[in-house]
């Protein structure tokens, strides 16, 4: 592992190219975030929704900030990698809960946090995003400050000036101190390049299915492309296939593939 959580911090930092896009296949529990590294993960990122369900709740904040901090510590005890994670809207009220869910997420072990605006009026994040900073240098971490907006995820405003309101957003959370800016809910090349242009701090995407490839969105001017909670979806619709089968023929071909028990277990009974 590099040698200090500063020394983690600019490593992640320094991953975000358009040349090279960050590729994160977000994870949600600690096996999850082995299993990912082992594939070859330059860095780890956490899904909010995934980590939501594997603690048999909802997405949406329907976790507390010690639970994630908790998750948070315990995937980055675990891996080699940089951390960066979805602190959702912050678990706070205002900026200085905010500040405080940072500085433990800090403590946890993570460099790079996510937050994001919701259906928040944009000054709101502002102002988190702001107290993020301050209890990033408090700490003496470079944090990488991510912050997402949701303007196409929800489908915020007036359709005809999205692209507007959305350059808006992203330029006043980059002046808050954002490093990054993350968009979900689209991925049409014309508007994923009209972002990338209007951006000045790297571009965020979320894919999947359908979406261009990492590298044709790096072509665009894209940074880093996330899979949210893809993975977590994936792994859910592995195991339904599974019990769906033994119930319905007693069979059990869904299990064919699967990672070998031997090479599961070495993932955690190797000496790190």
């Amino acid at each position: 592992m590099t040698s200090t959580q500063a020394d983690r911090a600019r490593l992640f930092r320094s991953l975000h190219s358009s040349a090279r896009p960050l590729a994160l296949a977000n994870a949600w529990d600690v096996a999850s975030a082995r299993v990912v590294e082992a594939a070859g993960a330059p860095a780890i990122a956490t899904t909010s929704a995934g980590a939501a369900w594997s603690l048999g709740l909802p997405d949406g904040e329907a976790v507390s900030a010690g639970q994630v901090t908790d998750l948070v510590a315990r995937i980055a005890a675990a891996v080699d990698v940089p951390v960066t994670a979805d602190i959702e809207g912050g678990y706070g009220r205002n900026g200085t809960e905010v500040a405080e869910t940072v500085a433990r997420v800090l403590r946890a072990g993570a460099v790079g946090v996510n937050i994001e605006d919701g259906t928040r009026p944009p000054a709101d994040l502002v102002a988190r995003l702001r107290a993020a900073r301050s209890a990033a240098e408090r700490a003496g971490v470079p944090l990488f400050l991510n912050a997402r907006t949701d303007t196409y995820l929800r489908g915020l405003g007036d359709p005809a000036t999205r692209l507007k309101d959305t350059l808006e957003r992203a330029r006043a959370y980059a002046d808050a101190g954002a490093d990054g800016v993350f968009v979900p809910g689209v991925t049409d090349p014309a508007t994923v390049g009209e972002l990338a242009a209007g951006i000045p701090v790297p571009l965020n995407v979320m894919a999947g299915p359908g979406a261009p490839t990492v590298p044709e969105l790096g072509a665009l001017g894209v940074a880093r492309v996330s899979l949210g909670p893809g993975a977590a979806q994936a792994a859910y619709t592995a195991a339904r296939a599974v019990a769906q089968r033994l119930y319905a023929t007693g069979d059990y071909a869904p299990l064919a593939g699967a990672v070998p028990f031997p090479e599961l277990d070495a993932l955690f009974t190797d000496p790190r």
